[in-house]
């Protein structure tokens, strides 16, 4: 039997759309001689469709496409993710399927059984577990349909085992010669290749081939990376879909088990700061086009956040679509410019110069009378006036012309506060927030590879707001290595200060940077949506209460 793994972008809500996607590639499978094809999780809906879930015409409509799909599988045998009602009288309302489509109609559906509810994932607040796994029948052969996470029974997230059961394992019992999973498995760097060897472990426990296809493509904060692949069953990856593009794979799972025949492709999947730059430039491009813009707009300082961020656009969109605006103030330095607009320049991309020292000024005078009466010295009210009037500057750019703002922070500075809301924190998508300075540096030195983009004075100076004289980051943050090393512990792994300095780090500047993160958590609430590249991004996976109190008790009796 060949089995075709159609990973396709879809777009949240679009269910027309998707449809027609899913028709074009059933037949295109067809006509490649496939006997069935697979489909991410809920194609028809786009992965996370969230709150529209909540809305009755919403399943309604993917149920019609459902139907209007089966129709149309004549030739050829199909999955498709769907959500329907779930029928019990208790339990959540709707449940994630699956169904089976051959000779014209919907054979069999089946429920996702384990449902997450860590990082971004929140399914238990739309669907109910499914109430068992069967093994469903396509002439004659046994197929164990799951999807998503019903691959990832023997995972384990913070050292421990999520689920008592194991979906596949069960199916195998029942006697599946394949299990094939459609699933929706966002992007983190690093995560295929546990993707790939926890697969390979159920193949091999179970002796049975798995079969995986993943979605494609942006959806608000998430990137899909595809790379949708197969194993035998004695765990061998024998086929493996393009990474970041749609993909159509065939796998043939004849009598002598997948890959005997070795004419399956083996996609290279790429790794590190490139799998990053791939996933940056993917989510921003989709952002644009699912969201209607196809211009972007943002600040260029000379420094290397805003250059790195002007080329991704320039990757994603072209630069014929990316316009860059820099913003001097009496602060700036003669290379902030030299260097704007060099990688303006290099890029290829509309460029121009919008002094504010005299907006700047104009604010300053007018709140004079007001700062009159406060006893403290000039200082982050003062400097940020700056960031705001850019800010202003950027977003009437925007108004005027349909430009999308990005704003260009990255995530070290997001975490501690170095950010300015309604100012640089200003537009409609944060591209590096989930990108660490110390990973900046690295992802510029990648752009930088066939030739100059960024200019090198861009990431050799020491990196500065230029909001006073002569300033720099390192005047109140520690080494961004220290920073981003402590930020790690603390955010991604959820260390307390006392085991981040049990590490090795100094007591006051983990005290000082895990105060920075708790108390600067409502300007995060604030900020524009970013792309998720790191294993904690802030944004729908971290959801800290702003108004908290909480501190590690001290030793002994806390309560005299």
């Amino acid at each position: 039997m060949k089995i075709a793994l159609a990973q396709f972008n879809p777009t949240v809500g679009d269910i027309a759309g998707n449809a027609r996607r899913i028709a074009a590639m059933i037949d295109q499978a067809a006509d490649a001689g496939a006997d069935l094809i697979a489909t991410p999780e809920l194609g028809l809906l786009g992965y996370p469709p969230k709150d529209l879930l909540l809305k009755p015409q919403v399943v309604a409509d993917n149920l019609r496409a459902l139907d209007e799909l089966a129709a149309r599988c004549t030739r050829i045998a199909a999955l498709v993710g769907f959500a329907k009602g779930n029928l019990q009288e208790v339990g959540r309302p709707l449940r994630n399927c699956v169904a089976l489509l051959a000779g014209g109609r919907v054979v069999s559906r089946h429920a996702k059984q384990l449902l997450p509810t860590y990082d971004i994932f929140d399914e238990s607040r739309y669907f109910e577990p499914g109430d068992a796994v069967q093994v469903a029948d396509l002439g004659g052969r046994k197929l164990g349909l799951t999807i998503c996470e019903d691959l990832w029974s023997l995972a384990r997230v913070n050292g421990r085992r999520l689920y008592d059961t194991d979906p596949v394992g069960t199916l195998a019992k029942a006697g599946a010669e394949v299990v094939i999973n459609i699933s929706a498995s966002p992007f983190v760097v690093g995560k295929h290749a546990v993707r790939t060897q926890l697969f390979a472990e159920q193949a091999r426990a179970n002796r049975v081939p798995v079969l995986y296809v993943n979605q494609v493509g942006g959806n608000d904060e998430l990137v899909f990376d595809g790379a949708s692949c197969a194993f035998a069953a004695d765990g061998r990856l024998i086929a493996q879909a393009r990474d970041f593009e749609e993909d159509l794979l065939l796998v043939d799972v004849g009598g002598r088990g997948p890959g005997a025949g070795g004419e399956e492709r083996i996609s290279p999947v790429r790794e590190g700061v490139a799998s990053v730059h791939a996933a940056l430039v993917l989510g921003l491009r989709d952002y644009c086009r699912k969201c209607g813009f196809t211009d972007v707009l943002l600040g260029l300082s000379g420094g290397i956040d805003s250059a790195v961020t002007a080329t991704l656009a320039v990757d994603a969109l072209g630069a014929g679509h990316v316009h860059g605006v820099a913003m001097p103030s009496r602060y700036s330095s003669g290379h902030s410019l030299e260097d704007a607009a060099a990688v303006a320049r290099n890029l290829g991309i509309d460029y121009r110069v919008i002094p504010i020292d005299a907006i700047h000024g104009a604010f300053e005078s007018s709140l004079a009378p007001a700062f009159a009466d406060s006893d403290q010295p000039p200082g982050t009210a003062e400097e940020n006036i700056q960031a705001r009037v850019r800010g202003n500057i950027l977003m009437s750019i925007s108004n005027k012309f349909g430009y999308m703002v990005l704003s260009t922070g990255n995530k070290s500075e997001l975490a501690v506060g170095y950010c300015t809301l309604y100012g640089d924190m200003s537009g409609g998508l944060a591209v590096i927030s989930d990108v660490p300075k110390t990973m900046v540096y690295k992802l510029a030195e990648w752009l930088n590879r066939d030739g100059e983009r960024i200019p090198r004075r861009s990431i050799t100076k020491p990196p500065s707001a230029e909001l006073k004289p002569d300033q720099t980051d390192q005047d109140s943050l520690p080494p961004y290595e220290v920073l981003d090393a402590i930020l790690e512990r603390y955010v991604e792994q959820e260390q307390s200060a006392a085991q981040i300095v049990a590490a090795g780090f100094g007591r006051e500047v983990v005290a000082r940077v895990v105060r920075m993160v708790d108390v600067n958590e409502y300007k995060r609430k604030q900020a524009a949506p970013g792309l998720k590249v790191t294993g904690r991004a802030f944004g729908t996976g971290r959801r800290m209460p702003i108004a908290q109190r909480y501190r590690p008790l001290p030793e002994g009796d806390f309560l005299s």
